[in-house]
């Protein structure tokens, strides 16, 4: 059976999932513009702390906290100050990320720290993290304080889940873990990737639109589908990307991460390929080397690390779907929930 039809395929409608996109990504970069001023000092601070977020990004957590709260019965304007904010921390964690794993290219440009130095790509992801917090003072006058308190402890909650979940990834790093599971790597993409990618959009955008009516703990069960499926699938186009891809060609190799589908070969292969395995990721990113990609990607082959990270991905991003269908079964049929709908497949096994 064809993956995309073990994902109900019939039921996406992608030029749906890229106008949305489209539209509520503009909507909030517009309203994002307005706090990314050029003060002093612009050549140090404001210019690189713009810099990430005038890239073309996908949208994906913004778009996705808009389209929730409407869904759940919000003024599009009430749901944009939260968009703003989750994109902006978005942001700032990319920059520090990039720092983190030696990135040389995010959304088909240099890193910020390849252009500016280590120190001032720091201190500019610093600042974005901080200034994510300034759209949240906007809810206070919107929503009231007793729901932009709630959304204000949501992402104190997503920083720290993400923290975590970024600790968890460099130590296995550091430490040269081969000994990893797949449950290991779905407890670190949890909370590296699913609780800002799509928990907590989610979670706000109901605090937005239902004010407490609508449980939040089930999206933690969907989101966790939902973003696990998107990561997975992530690590996949690293591998093999499509024509719009913006980061760097087997970073994740060269960097050493312990995806999906080192963590099955490390499992699968043995005698010297596993030992050859294992010296590579021991080694410091410099000192491994593009023509060693082949070889790992063999691997990858004779161990079908990629048909199980792609059946994976699928399983979540059905999963994704039961869990979405019956949490918002007794809201509208409308155009954001067809497009949340499309999205959660689209992203189990997009190209791009």
């Amino acid at each position: 059976m064809d993956c995309r039809d073990e994902l109900n395929f019939s039921g996406i409608d992608e030029l749906l999932v890229q106008d949305v996109l489209s539209e509520y990504g503009e909507l909030t970069r517009a309203c994002m513009r307005k706090y990314l001023t050029q003060c002093e000092p612009r050549s140090y601070l404001y210019q690189l702390l713009a810099d990430y977020p005038k890239r073309r990004g996908k949208m994906l957590r913004s778009s996705l906290c808009i389209a929730t709260a409407r869904l759940a019965g919000a003024k599009l304007e009430d749901a944009i100050p939260s968009a703003v904010a989750i994109e902006l921390l978005h942001n700032a964690l990319l920059v520090h990320d990039d720092v983190e794993d030696a990135s040389d290219e995010r959304r088909g440009a240099p890193t910020l720290h390849a252009i500016h130095g280590v120190p001032l790509a720091i201190n500019a992801g610093d600042a974005l993290g901080l200034l994510s917090l300034r759209p949240l003072k906007e809810n206070i006058y919107r929503l009231g304080i007793a729901t932009a308190l709630r959304i204000f402890e949501e992402t104190e909650r997503v920083a720290w889940e993400s923290a975590e979940g970024q600790a968890l990834e460099l130590g296995w790093r550091r430490d040269n873990r081969t000994d990893l599971g797949d449950a290991d790597y779905l407890q670190m993409a949890l909370q590296k990737t699913c609780w800002l990618a799509t928990i907590h959009p989610m979670r706000v955008g109901c605090l937005i639109g239902a004010r407490g009516r609508m449980p939040l703990d089930p999206l933690i069960r969907l989101g966790f589908f939902f973003g696990a499926a998107f990561q997975i699938q992530d690590d996949i186009l690293n591998l093999e990307p499509g024509a719009r891809y913006g980061k760097e060609i087997n970073g994740d190799l060269l960097e050493g991460k312990r995806t999906l589908m080192v963590i099955h070969a490390l499992r699968h292969a043995r005698g010297s390929e596993l030992g050859r395995l294992k010296e590579f990721l021991g080694r410091e990113r410099s000192e491994r080397r593009e023509t060693e990609i082949a070889w790992i990607r063999a691997l990858f082959e004779s161990t079908r690390a990629l048909h199980h990270a792609r059946g994976v991905a699928h399983a979540l991003g059905g999963a994704a779907l039961y869990e979405f269908d019956n949490y918002f079964a007794g809201l509208p049929e409308n155009r954001d929930r067809s497009f949340i709908r499309s999205l959660i497949i689209w992203v189990a096994w997009r190209s791009h």
